[in-house]
């Protein structure tokens, strides 16, 4: 599974801060957008204020933390490439759980463990379908539940 499309790996860890940095800027945009608008008093220029004063103070630093997540995300995933001399999904899995592993250290050892293994279950493939057991012959409906 190879990328064509890429960047190279100096430019990649820039263009996945700045796509990341965006994507949380237009989701915190719309999340606190919403949510200063229901949490300002009646009136719809009072909730379009409460909406846009909520899109100003939040989205900036979902964005940052976003672009942040990118960044330590880009920066492991080039560091594998480059010391593994080959792109494939682990660099991926080994990078999500070390980001997670990296955000969380303030939070203690503990913590930092769990959001490792959360981030490494998470990024993990599911087996090709091939691999898969086939389905049974026996239908939800023909089952002794629904009898």
């Amino acid at each position: 599974m190879e990328e064509y499309s890429r960047d190279p790996c100096p430019y990649r860890i820039i263009d996945d801060c700045g796509g990341a940095f965006s994507m949380g800027a237009i989701g915190g945009s719309l999340f606190h957008g919403i949510k200063g608008f229901k949490s300002a008093p009646k009136g719809f220029s009072r909730k379009l204020y409460g909406s846009l004063s909520g899109i100003k103070e939040r989205a900036p630093i979902v964005g940052g933390n976003f672009a942040v997540w990118g960044g330590v995300f880009s920066t492991i995933d080039c560091s594998l490439v480059y010391m593994r001399k080959k792109e494939d999904p682990w660099n991926s899995i080994i990078s999500g759980a070390a980001t997670g592993a990296i955000l969380s250290i303030r939070n203690g050892y503990a913590a930092m463990v769990g959001s490792a293994v959360m981030a490494k279950q998470f990024m993990m493939e599911e087996p090709p379908p091939s691999a898969q057991a086939p389905p049974s012959t026996d239908s939800l409906f023909g089952s002794k539940l629904y009898q």
